[in-house]
Parts: C-alpha cells; structure tokens; sequence
C-alpha cells in the first residue's frame, strides 16, 4: 500500500456526453506532467475520482499540484481502512481526534456509498460510523456549521477523509485549443488569463516593454505573474515585445486624446502577428466594460476592428471588487500592486477620448505609418518559457 494517498473529485467534465474519456485523459495527462519529476508517484481516474498515491516525501508536490489543478471540484488526503464497520469507525474516530487537536470542537459526517455491495447504506453509515466519538464526547455533532467534515467512501476500497478543500472547477487545460493572453503588469489581465484557462484553453502570453519608460522591475512584475498562470496553465511562453518605438511615433504623430487607444490597436496589431506564429486560435484581455477610457462601448469596438482573430474579455461584465477577489484567490494580487507602471500608463492622455468612431480612428492610424516599426518590434520579441514543473523543481527541488 502507498504511503499516501488523495482523492480528488471530478468537475464540470462528468456532465459530458460521449467525448468526456477525451476529458478525462487530458486531466489525468495534466496531473501527470505537474508530478512528472517526482519519482514513484501514480496518477489514475476510476468512476469519477481522480487517485494520486505517493510517498510520504512527495506529499507537498501533490498537494500543490492539485491546488492548481484545473478541472476537479475539490481534494483531500485520505486514509484507507478496512472495508468493514468495525475499520471504518476506529479510522474515523482517529480523524476526529486529530481534528481536536486541529482546534475542531464540532463535526460531521458524510458518506457516498459508491460500491452497493457494502451492507449499509450513507445513512446507516453516517450513524455507525461516529458512535465512538459521541460516546467519548471527542466532539460534538453539528450538521449545520461543522468545523470538521469527516467523509467516508465506500469504493472498490473504503476511504476516510477531513475537510476536503475546494478547488478550481472548470475543464482541463488543452481541451478548448489555445489563446493569446496580453498580460500586463496590472490586477486585471491575470485574472483574464486564469479565467479561460478555466474553460479548458492553453495560454501563451505577450508583454509589451517601453524601456526606459518601464523599469526591469516592470518586466519582472510580468515575468512573476506568468509563472502564477503557469501553475494553473502547466506552461506558458511570454513574449516580451520592445514597444519603445511604437510609443514614441504615436506620441509624435497622433492627436493627444487618442494616444492610450492608438496603442492599444498597435498592441493588438502585433498580437495577431504572434498568433499567427504560435497557432493561437484568439487573443484575450482584461478589459471590463466602462472600466478606462479605453474600454468604453465604442472604444472596444475600435480595437476589435483591428483584430484579425476574435477578442475574448473574460472580465467584461465584473466589476473590480471582484476582479480583487479572484486575483487574490489565485495568488496574483500581491504581485499585481507592486509599484511598477506599465506602458499603457506612462503616455496617458490627460483627457483621453471616450467614443471614438471606427473610421476616424483608421484615418488617425494610416497618417501614423506605423506597421514597419510593428513589425520590427515584433521580430526583436524575446520568448520565456515559465512551467509549472520548473516552480516545483526551484521550490522542492
């Protein structure tokens, strides 16, 4: 028997038809290349619970794996006992004392009898289980507000666990092709990025740098943020693209209420050219309705006419309290405060425009002669590849 082992509970893919083995193997091939440097660890799926079994040493890459594993509802380690009554009360009355020691004071018990065969059902199981810790007075019974949740599963073997945690929902990465994600240094496009990777797509990922005016702890800021959706992504490449020049021909060329949107349909000029490279089928941003001038009704329009591929903005209709909850959820927050503008930020308007028409706005751009100095920035990108594997490697070695 391994020495340990954890249950994890399947998500949104259980409710697909005919194609849920296709999600199912891409889930079990996801966990498998966050644990794939770690030796003697197994990864399998068996009626709608995910089993990772390890030694003990491997326990914290587990846990971590599965903390950012995309596509099960929840986790918790577990503790196989004896497929008998007997077995199953002294394991869950040894939860139970471990969970007084946690600082419990009151639990539950829940129980899924999967396999029919065992002789009691959920409820005589809920009632039979526990009777040592109430005769003892361990803990006292709450069904309503627990401060431990002791489970039972009755499976082709019995397994007992405490307080399972939550975990990201959503489908496996890879399982709805791939995006392009323009990550800047700000609380938002993280955010965007983690919520579509949360509908199964891949991400690749693209900064734009205006050095001198953005520091090297602006790029680091970017570069601390895509390794957070690598965690959850299992990888990304960030293509850092010199837009220095870009910037400054705009500023030179442009009307001043126009700046922040002209570089923002430069941005998403030379993000198409990069799609086009990497095979990503969309870009994505994190743009919110009303948010900045930028991403007004009629400004959004104007930068999706720019887009050769469709625009995804996960965000549009949240507002920035939620963005916050989310960002901080996931682990990017702390990161995305850092005090390192971005270069959307330096040339800003003091009165940008709020309804720009899309035809003045392609009359603005052409007197810019702008699409060789895109082209050039785009060529003079630099690629890093942030993995998942390589946090663990750096973290647990």
């Amino acid at each position: 028997m391994p020495a340990i082992t954890y249950l994890a509970k399947l998500g949104e893919l259980t409710l697909k038809g005919l194609n849920r083995r296709d999600f199912e193997r891409r889930l079990v091939e996801n966990a498998r290349f966050g644990l794939s440097g770690v030796p003697a660890v197994s990864v399998r799926l068996r009626a709608g619970r995910l089993y990772i079994e390890g030694p003990e040493q491997a326990a914290g890459v587990i846990e971590c794996v599965l903390a950012h594993l995309i596509g099960i509802t929840g986790w918790a380690r577990s503790v196989i006992c004896g497929k008998h009554i007997e077995a199953i009360r002294e394991t869950v009355y040894r939860q139970a004392l471990d969970a007084r020691t946690a600082g419990a004071k009151s639990f539950k018990i829940e129980a899924r009898r999967a396999d029919k065969s065992f002789p009691l059902n959920s409820y005589q199981i809920c009632v039979e289980a526990p009777s040592r810790i109430v005769e003892e007075g361990i803990l006292t019974v709450d069904v309503h507000g627990p401060d431990a949740v002791i489970n039972v599963e009755i499976r082709e073997q019995c397994f007992v666990f405490t307080n399972a945690r939550k975990s990201c929902r959503g489908l496996p990465v890879g399982s709805s092709g791939k995006g392009l994600l323009l990550l800047s240094g700000g609380i938002d496009s993280p955010v965007a990025g983690y919520r579509m990777l949360r509908r199964g797509m891949r991400l690749d990922s693209v900064y734009f740098h205006a050095a001198p005016y953005t520091s090297e702890g602006a790029k680091k800021k970017v570069e601390d943020l895509a390794q957070v959706l690598a965690l959850y992504g299992l990888d990304t490449h960030l293509n850092t693209i010199p837009f220095t020049d870009v910037q400054l021909r705009i500023k030179e060329r442009a009307p001043g209420a126009f700046t922040t949107l002209l570089l923002r349909v430069c941005m998403v000029k030379a993000a198409n050219l990069l799609a086009g490279r990497t095979g990503a089928q969309c870009l994505i941003t994190g743009e919110s309705l009303g948010q900045v001038a930028s991403q007004t009704n009629e400004n959004l329009r104007v930068t999706e006419t720019a887009s050769r591929c469709p625009i995804y903005r996960p965000l549009i209709g949240m507002d920035k309290e939620e963005i916050i909850e989310t960002a901080k959820a996931i682990g990017a927050y702390d990161t995305s405060i850092l005090p390192y503008e971005d270069c959307c930020v330096i040339f800003s308007p003091k009165h940008p425009a709020l309804r720009t028409d899309v035809m003045e706005m392609q009359a603005i751009y052409d007197k810019l002669d702008i699409d060789g100095l895109i082209q050039e920035a785009f060529d003079r990108r630099e690629i890093t590849h942030f993995t998942i594997k390589n946090y663990i490697r750096e973290r647990w070695g």
